[in-house]
């Protein structure tokens, strides 16, 4: 008997935010990436994010390992997107005297 071998699809989609997941999870592929170099195996990655297969893990290292330089190019346009996001909301959101607007509003409601 022959053994059949068919390509299997990468098990990654885009969601709504046009961020990487792997698919059917929301599990980013910045999130295996990072694991995976900071020198995790796929059993570990799965081990802490049980809604992942093993399969799908090796299978998405395995892409990164192929496509290393266009991978890294879309995490390199995630950090910097994350850094105007964070740049644009302490802009907006002044964090100076929080702790003291959080007491005051606790004091008003009776809080102890």
């Amino acid at each position: 008997m022959a053994l059949a071998i068919h390509p299997e699809p990468i098990p990654l989609k885009t969601n709504i935010d046009g961020v990487v997941c792997v698919a059917g999870t929301r599990v980013t592929l910045d999130t295996i990436v990072a694991s995976f170099n900071e020198g995790a195996t796929a059993e570990e990655i799965v081990q802490q994010y049980p809604s992942l297969s093993l399969a799908d893990v090796y299978s998405v290292i395995s892409y990164y390992l192929r496509e290393r330089s266009t991978v890294d190019a879309y995490l390199q346009q995630r950090q910097s997107e994350a850094k105007t996001v964070r740049k644009q909301n302490q802009e907006r959101f002044d964090s100076r005297g929080i702790r003291d607007r959080l007491l005051a509003r606790r004091k008003e409601h009776g809080a102890a």
